[in-house]
């Protein structure tokens, strides 16, 4: 009967997760750009058919695949580009495959009766039906799930891409669901709409059937050895586009820069889920400021004018024109362009316009913890701020290193392993 169900519902893993907004592998940079804006989403996912056109519509769903996901920070980093920033609108209308990273295994596919779902799917249940777990056959399934599931994410994969079955009540709901944005940033491909899980969403079941693994998560982080003390950081006077090899390496890594001052003290961080929030104009900051002014230009309420007209004037003595001028059509009311805000919630506004997208979960000030906390401590912070690391630093708030959910859930993965 367990069974049955599980094979029946597994789908509803997907339940209040959006579909995935799509562009098509022949899209431009400008095109990933407007949808980023448009969508009010982090990432946009890249796929491998192109429903812009029905006449282009066939019944072979097989190759229509998600072939990576794009964001915010892609567009900033590939502007920062030397050869890009002498050229941006010319940069803007390269193929959106440019910004995809080539790396294998970052996106997968999955169907809904994976071992994969299926293990997440279990340990929900856990929580609500102790009874299912009565049977020592089902466990040692849940178990194998488990390894499966962590190794999978282990291996690199940071998105799994499942499928949506729809039946007759969520078919009604479709209509608002795909509507808007639909011709720009459609979610269906072929009828078929998609979700995808993220090593949040895992970790959030884990600490959802915590019990599972008592002790462990009472002891200290200090005492799991879970604290990678290889982090990325850079100094506060350091120029910020120094930094662009460590941003690129942080949205790979899902970390973050810490940004320290020389006794190693954390003052801040350059985050890619900050950068992530902002616009594409950021690469004019990141080509002429420090690391510190970088933190206060990308803050939460967005940068102040001395900024602005300190990176404009800086442009200038470069002989960026062209940049300049894409920053111009942001910071200018009047200017057509300022059209990239659609409203004060979902882009963030000065006094002389436009400045960056205010994306709920962007934030101002690096996440902290300590050795001495423990491991389920950590696991809360970081689920209720919407952060896959946390920063460990000492009283003083000397940088000690981070903790991952990587690092999180290869304990677990130990745990389960030896168990």
């Amino acid at each position: 009967m367990a069974i049955r169900f599980l094979a029946s519902e597994i789908s509803d893993l997907c339940l209040g997760k959006p579909p995935l907004r799509s562009l098509p592998t022949v899209a431009t940079v400008a095109d990933a750009v407007f949808a980023l804006k448009k969508s009010g989403e982090i990432y946009v996912s890249i796929w491998s058919c192109d429903h812009s056109n029905s006449v282009a519509a066939c019944n072979d769903t097989a190759g229509c695949r998600c072939v990576g996901k794009i964001c915010m920070v892609d567009v900033i980093v590939y502007l920062c580009k030397e050869e890009n920033l002498l050229h941006p609108l010319d940069a803007l209308q390269s193929n959106v495959l440019d910004l995809v990273p080539k790396v294998k295994g970052q996106i997968r596919h999955l169907e809904p009766n994976s071992r994969f779902v299926y293990m997440i799917f279990v340990l929900f249940l856990y929580v609500i039906d102790l009874e299912l777990f009565s049977s020592m056959e089902f466990a040692a399934s849940l178990l194998d799930s488990l390894l499966e599931a962590i190794d999978c994410i282990l291996d690199g994969a940071q998105n799994l891409v499942i499928p949506i079955y729809s039946n007759a009540r969520r078919n009604l709901r479709k209509p608002q669901l795909t509507q808007p944005n639909s011709l720009l940033c459609p979610t269906l491909h072929y009828g078929q709409e998609f979700c995808w899980l993220t090593q949040e969403d895992v970790v959030r079941f884990l600490l959802n059937s915590i019990g599972v693994f008592s002790p462990i998560p009472t002891f200290t982080i200090e005492a799991l050895d879970i604290i990678d003390p290889a982090t990325l950081t850079i100094h506060f006077d350091d120029p910020a586009s120094s930094a662009l090899p460590l941003i690129s390496r942080s949205l790979m890594d899902q970390t973050s820069i810490a940004v320290v001052m020389k006794d190693n003290r954390l003052i801040g961080e350059i985050s890619p889920f900050t950068l992530a929030c902002c616009d594409e104009t950021v690469a004019a900051a990141i080509t002429t400021l420090s690391a510190g002014d970088l933190m206060a230009y990308i803050d939460y309420g967005g940068p102040s004018d001395d900024l602005v007209h300190l990176v404009k004037m800086r442009l200038q003595e470069r002989n960026m024109t062209p940049m300049l001028d894409l920053m111009d059509d942001y910071y200018n009311p009047l200017s057509s362009s300022s059209s990239c805000c659609s409203s004060d919630e979902e882009f963030g506004s000065a006094k002389t316009g436009c400045v960056g997208r205010l994306y709920p979960g962007r934030r101002s000030e690096a996440i902290v913890c300590h050795p001495w906390n423990t491991l389920m401590a950590v696991m809360v912070q970081m689920i209720a701020l919407r952060v896959s690391y946390a920063w460990v630093v000492e009283h003083d708030y000397t940088l000690v290193g981070i903790v991952t959910f990587a690092e999180i859930l290869a304990q677990f993965r130990s745990i389960a392993g030896t168990r």
